[in-house]
């Protein structure tokens, strides 16, 4: 099984994914976990040009096609074979990020990523994404604690982008079944009992159809 965990920066969400693997763990359930971009060595590269500080003027389609690059090497070096060996695939972000971030935050156009990330992935998708919503208020306040120097080169961005973000976010949520909205204002225990709820429901009604 393969699930994805989204949301705008700052929404709580890695903390989620470590509960999340960790519960994963202590059921003996076979897993691995990979994050966007990055979890490969190419992609890790990748990562650092994309989130340093020094690349202020790297343009909106070089960033999204970035995106694609490391997601490409990451689905072909990692998620196809940990996927054909039976192992859970637990990603910190995948493709409906460049969809809202990219897409809808730099308006390079939903549909235009979409047709991208069918190619990058080979379209190869999560069957559960959770994700995790908060306000663009609360990512601003929550980023501000951290510092200018705490920032990466995404995380400089303005509460118009993140409003656009988390819109685009919502609007998938309606649209696609394998989302799960997650409040991210509720408690971290809160949030994971439902998360593994969701994943128990889905889990085990997938293991009886074997």
């Amino acid at each position: 099984m393969f699930i994805s965990f989204e949301g705008i920066d700052k929404c709580g969400k890695s903390t989620q994914v470590d509960l999340f693997t960790k519960y994963l763990e202590t059921n003996g359930i076979d897993y691995i976990k990979v994050r966007e971009p990055g979890g490969t060595e190419l992609g890790e590269r990748i990562r650092h040009i994309l989130l340093h500080q020094e690349h202020q003027e790297m343009c909106a389609r070089s960033e999204l096609l970035l995106f694609l690059a490391s997601r490409a090497q990451l689905v072909e070096s990692v998620i196809k074979r940990a996927l054909s060996e039976g192992k859970v695939v637990v990603a910190d972000r995948f493709a409906h990020s460049s969809i809202a971030y990219q897409g809808c935050g730099r308006g390079l156009g939903a549909e235009t990523v979409e047709m991208l990330n069918n190619f990058a992935t080979d379209m190869i998708y999560p069957e559960i994404v959770f994700l995790i919503d908060i306000p663009a208020e609360v990512v601003l306040e929550r980023l501000k604690n951290s510092g200018e120097s705490g920032k990466d080169r995404i995380e400089k961005e303005e509460i118009e982008f993140w409003g656009k973000v988390r819109s685009c976010y919502l609007r998938m949520a309606e649209e696609h079944e394998e989302f799960i909205l997650i409040d991210g204002t509720k408690g971290i225990e809160e949030m994971q009992e439902k998360i593994r709820k969701e994943f128990e429901k889905r889990y085990t009604s997938g293991n009886n159809n074997h």
